[in-house]
């Protein structure tokens, strides 16, 4: 991981790949097995458990197969706008 404050997209990746090859061993699972439950090629999923390299298609696959595909339900959510929900409580809105 970079030494800086803010994560950089490498670190992101190489933290998904980690975290999905700790959930896949959690659950017993070989490369070979979870890559042919998905429908991944087992090329992709061991380059992705190496190097954080894989297509977004190819992930979400893996997610479904592991049960966790709603873990990217908040993934680009829209932010609630804080500047709307202040002037519901401002002196001047009230009267």
């Amino acid at each position: 991981m970079g030494y800086g404050i803010n994560k950089r997209p490498a670190d992101y990746l190489q933290e998904l790949a980690q975290r999905l090859r700790n959930v896949r061993k959690e659950l017993g699972l070989s490369q070979a097995e979870l890559a042919d439950r998905s429908g991944v090629s087992l090329g992709s999923l061991k380059r992705f458990e190496l190097s954080g390299q894989i297509s977004l298609e190819s992930l979400l696959k893996l997610m479904h197969v592991l049960d966790r595909l709603r873990d990217f339900d908040e993934v680009l959510k829209p932010q609630e706008n804080l500047k709307n929900i202040e002037k519901l409580f401002s002196d001047k809105t009230r009267k």
